[in-house]
């Protein structure tokens, strides 16, 4: 039978692009899974991984132990190293014989380019760097309470709807967009890496995950760019994902940036951790944007978070709400970053900082 991305009585399961580089599965993979695994769950379908790469096989069984049913594995020496002509044919091919209902792939600079170009050859929808997934409509509607200012309860929804609901940021991070893709499938969605919560390995899932060999089919013709060589670059880049400690940095830094990111910095060090930023900050140069947490920046579960002078707008806490232990300093004793601290301190950081350094000695 012809595909075609309008028939979706035709399609089930939850899809999971799992991404490798060098033989090494990413974090985004057991992130993705982990999600997949609930909404799985939610739609009673099973939770497939597909795996592209060289010789990977062996590491197909970990992907079962984050939550998979069944992994496809395609194996190749063109899928060595990643190259958009060749993993987007694989990855087609077996969605247009299989028709899974939803795919999944990290937002990452393989999934950011993969995804756009796998929706297009198969005439469907894609959402961009979501934050959050619910195919059931109760939860969603509980998302929304806790997450949004909308009037739920004043408003008529169809709780029939079992369409995927991807909310993402949407102008700048000042809104946020719930989409579903109602007409054609799968509902395509790229996540962003370190927004969804990482279950714990499960040996015994591992064990019972089914590995299926998928025929990869892929002709010289077809490839239209060839990997001479990968280089790496050097640039050390803030690990915020992977953090236990986070001091993050706003605008009330303003009076004086530099001698403010050297407070965090030296609050940082202290104590085993990372300097972290609001968009403020980033915008305005001060530091760089691969230190930001938020909608538009990084999220963070880090065990211990610190504000340093920022006021808390949603689109600040979105990234940061979950850590374990959120410890807020700001001028403002109304500001909204003190609703979700579990220690506020109403003071001026220039001043707080130093405090906290000299206790710490």
């Amino acid at each position: 039978m012809a595909f075609n991305s309008a028939d979706i009585e035709e399609f089930r399961d939850i899809w999971v692009f799992c991404e490798q580089r060098g033989g090494v599965l990413q974090e985004t993979d057991f992130e993705l899974l982990s999600e997949g695994r609930k909404l799985a769950d939610e739609r009673g379908s099973r939770l497939v991984g597909i795996l592209l790469g060289e010789a990977v096989a062996d590491m197909a069984s970990v992907l079962g132990g984050y939550g998979a049913d069944k992994v496809l594995v395609c194996e190749d020496p063109a899928l060595l190293v990643y190259t958009t002509d060749a993993y987007v044919k694989v990855l087609c091919d077996a969605v247009m014989e299989r028709r899974p209902e939803v795919l999944l792939i990290g937002a990452t600079n393989i999934g950011r380019d993969l995804g756009p170009r796998a929706a297009a050859r198969l005439h469907t929808g894609l959402t961009a760097d979501c934050t959050h997934l619910d195919i059931d409509m109760k939860n969603y509607l509980q998302f929304l309470r806790e997450s949004s200012t909308v009037d739920v309860d004043a408003l008529k929804f169809n709780m029939d709807d079992s369409n995927l609901k991807m909310t993402r940021p949407a102008f700048g991070g000042h809104l946020m967009a719930t989409i579903i893709c109602p007409r054609f499938r799968p509902c395509m969605s790229t996540v962003r890496p370190g927004v969804m919560k990482k279950a714990a390995f499960d040996q015994a899932l591992a064990d019972a995950c089914e590995i299926e060999r998928y025929p990869v089919k892929l002709e010289p013709s077809q490839l239209r760019t060839k990997v001479l060589e990968v280089v790496k670059e050097s640039r050390r880049l803030v690990d915020l994902v992977g953090a236990e400690v986070v001091v993050s940095v706003g605008r009330g830094i303003s009076r004086d940036p530099q001698r403010g990111i050297e407070l965090a910095n030296e609050l940082a060090g202290r104590l085993g951790g990372v300097v972290g930023a609001s968009r403020a900050v980033t915008d305005a140069g001060w530091i760089t944007s691969d230190h930001q947490v938020g909608q538009t920046g990084k999220t963070v579960h880090p065990r211990i978070y610190i504000a340093l002078g920022i006021s808390g707008a949603i689109q600040h806490k979105a990234g940061m709400q979950d850590s374990e232990l959120i410890i807020a300093v700001d001028t403002n004793e109304h500001a909204p970053i003190f609703e979700c601290a579990d220690y506020g301190i109403v003071g001026d950081l220039f001043e707080v900082v130093p405090l906290m350094l000299e206790e710490l000695k």
